[in-house]
C-alpha cells in the first residue's frame, strides 16, 4: 500500500470513528455507532500493516500480536458479566498507558532517527516525555480503580497528611528531571531522569485514584478514559502516526466532556474530585445546629403487598441502581414492565447519570433486557413527574435518591441532584439492608411515612414480584 492510499485509509478511519461518536450518544443508534468504530479500526489496522512503515519482516510480530490481543478480547467478551464492565474498562484504559509508556522508551533507544536540527530532536524529546508521563499516571491509575470497582480495593479514600503538598513536590520533580532529560548528551544519560520520572508519575497515578473516595469512581472511569487518548495521542505524536494523534484526541476530549457533565450530575467540580474525600466510607461529621441522623420506623412490605400495588397504580416510575446489575435483574425487570404496560400501567424508568459504577451502565443494562428506548428517561426529563406517580420503586440504588442531599447542608453529598423519588404516592427501595450507599451516606428515605422496605435479593424478590402479578 501507497503512502498515498494509506493517508486516505488513515482518513476514512478518522471519519468513521467521529461517526461512532456521534451513534454512541444515543442508545438507539448506539448499535450503529459500535459498528462504525469496529469498521473504522479494522481500516486503520490494515492500512498501518500494510503500509510503508511496516516491513515484510515485521508482518508475521504483528499477526501474532494481533491474534494473541484478540483472543483475549473476545474471551472478556464471552465471560465478563455486565456487572464487572466497570472494572474492565478500568482494566483497558491502564493496558492503554502501558503501551504509551512502552513505545516512549522504544522511540528513545531507537537509533535509527536521524533530526535534521537540534530543536527537532528536542521537540520528539519532549514528545516522548509527555507521552511517558501521561501513560505512566494512566496506567497506574487505572489499575488502582480496577482494584476499587472490582472490590479489592476498599472505597474509602486514602487521605495522606500534606498529600497536596507531596503532589505537587512530585511535579517539581518531574519538571526538574524534565529539564535533565532534554540536556542529556546520549541515551545512558537520558534513562536516569525518564526513569526516575516514571516512577513518581506511577506513584501519583496510584496517590491520585487512591485519594478518591467511592462515590466519585463514575468521574474516575471517565476521566481515565480522557487520560487514555490524551495518552493514545501523546503515542500519535512519538510514532509521528496522523490517525493515533486524531483518536487520541477524539477519546481524550469526549472523555473530558463528559467527566464534566458526570461531575455537574454530582455537584461537584474536577479539582474537588482529584482532591478526594468524597464517599468515605462514613458520613460526615454533622455541623452543630445541623440535621439530625435519620430517625423513625422503617415499614417493610412483602412481595405480594408490591405486587398488589403495582397492580392498582396507573403511574409507575422505576429507578435502577448498581443492586439491580448486581442480582442481574434487569431482565426480570422487564417482564414486569411488559406486564404492568399491558395493563394499561403507564411505566417509565429514571435514570440517574452517576447510577451504577460507569457512565451509562443502567442504559446499557436495560438494552440489554429489551427494554424500550422511549421509556427509558434521563433525571432532568423525569423529575418533575414524581408527583403525579402513583408508585416508585428504587432497585438497589441509594445515594441518587437520598433526600438529604436537598434537605440537609451537612451531609457529604448536599446539593448533588438526586431523583425526588419520595415525592410519589408511595416509593418501594428494594435492598438487601439497611446499609448506607457507596458514599457511606444514611439515607431518611428509608424512614419516611409514604416509602416501604422490600428487603431481600433483587432478583429474587422481583421474581415473586412477577409470580404474584400473573397470578
Amino acid at each position: 500500500m501507497t503512502s498515498s492510499l494509506a493517508t486516505v485509509a488513515y482518513i476514512g478511519a478518522t471519519i468513521l470513528f467521529i461517526l461512532s461518536l456521534g451513534g454512541l450518544s444515543n442508545p438507539e443508534t448506539a448499535r450503529r455507532g459500535n459498528l462504525f468504530g469496529m469498521v473504522g479500526m479494522t481500516i486503520a489496522v490494515l492500512a498501518t500493516v500494510l503500509g510503508p512503515r511496516v516491513t515484510a519482516a515485521g508482518v508475521p510480530y504483528i499477526v501474532g500480536a494481533l491474534v494473541v490481543g484478540g483472543g483475549i478480547g473476545l474471551f472478556a467478551a464471552k465471560k465478563v458479566q455486565m456487572t464487572q464492565m466497570p472494572e474492565l474498562v478500568a482494566l483497558m484504559h491502564s493496558l492503554v498507558g502501558l503501551a504509551a509508556c512502552l513505545v516512549g522508551f522504544a522511540s528513545y533507544v531507537d537509533t535509527s532517527t536521524v533530526f535534521a536540527t537540534p530543536a527537532e530532536k528536542a521537540i520528539h524529546e519532549v514528545e516522548i516525555y509527555v507521552g511517558i508521563l501521561i501513560g505512566a499516571v494512566t496506567f497506574s491509575g487505572s489499575i488502582i480503580a480496577f482494584g476499587k470497582l472490582s472490590g479489592r480495593i476498599g472505597g474509602k479514600p486514602l487521605l495522606l497528611p500534606a498529600r497536596h503538598w507531596l503532589n505537587l513536590a512530585g511535579l517539581l520533580v518531574v519538571i526538574w528531571f524534565g529539564r535533565e532529560f532534554i540536556n542529556a548528551h546520549d541515551i545512558a544519560s537520558g534513562m536516569t531522569p525518564l526513569l526516575v520520572m516514571t516512577v513518581v508519575a506511577l506513584l501519583f497515578g496510584v496517590h491520585m485514584v487512591m485519594a478518591i473516595g467511592g462515590a466519585d469512581m463514575p468521574v474516575v472511569v471517565s476521566m481515565l478514559n480522557s487520560y487514555s487518548g490524551w495518552a493514545a495521542a501523546a503515542t500519535g505524536f512519538m510514532l509521528s502516526n496522523d490517525l493515533l494523534i486524531v483518536v487520541g484526541a477524539l477519546v481524550g476530549s469526549s472523555g473530558a466532556i463528559l467527566s464534566y457533565i458526570m461531575c455537574r450530575a454530582m455537584n461537584r467540580n474536577f479539582i474537588s474530585v482529584i482532591a478526594g474525600g468524597f464517599g468515605g466510607g462514613a458520613p460526615a461529621p454533622k455541623a452543630e445546629g445541623g440535621a439530625a441522623e435519620p430517625q423513625g420506623e422503617v415499614s417493610p412490605i412483602s412481595a405480594a403487598e408490591t405486587a398488589e400495588l403495582l397492580r392498582e397504580s396507573k403511574s409507575v416510575i422505576i429507578v435502577p441502581g448498581y443492586g439491580m446489575a448486581v442480582a442481574q435483574a434487569q431482565h426480570t425487570v422487564f417482564e414486569i414492565t411488559k406486564l404492568l404496560r399491558e395493563k394499561g400501567v403507564n411505566v417509565r424508568f429514571g435514570i440517574h447519570p452517576v447510577a451504577g459504577r460507569m457512565p451509562g451502565h443502567m442504559n446499557v443494562l436495560l438494552a440489554e433486557a429489551k427494554v424500550p428506548y422511549d421509556i427509558v428517561l434521563e433525571m432532568d426529563e423525569i423529575n418533575e413527574d414524581f408527583p403525579d406517580t402513583d408508585v416508585t420503586m428504587v432497585i438497589g440504588a441509594n445515594d441518587i435518591v437520598n433526600p438529604a442531599a436537598q434537605d440537609d447542608p451537612s451531609s457529604p453529598i448536599a446539593g448533588m441532584p438526586v431523583l425526588e423519588v419520595w415525592k410519589a404516592r408511595t416509593s418501594i427501595v428494594m435492598k438487601r439492608s439497611m446499609a448506607s450507599g457507596y458514599a457511606g451516606v444514611d439515607n431518611p428515605l428509608f424512614y419516611k411515612d409514604n416509602n416501604r422496605m422490600l428487603f431481600g435479593d433483587a432478583k429474587k424478590m422481583l421474581d415473586e414480584v412477577l409470580g404474584a402479578l400473573k397470578a
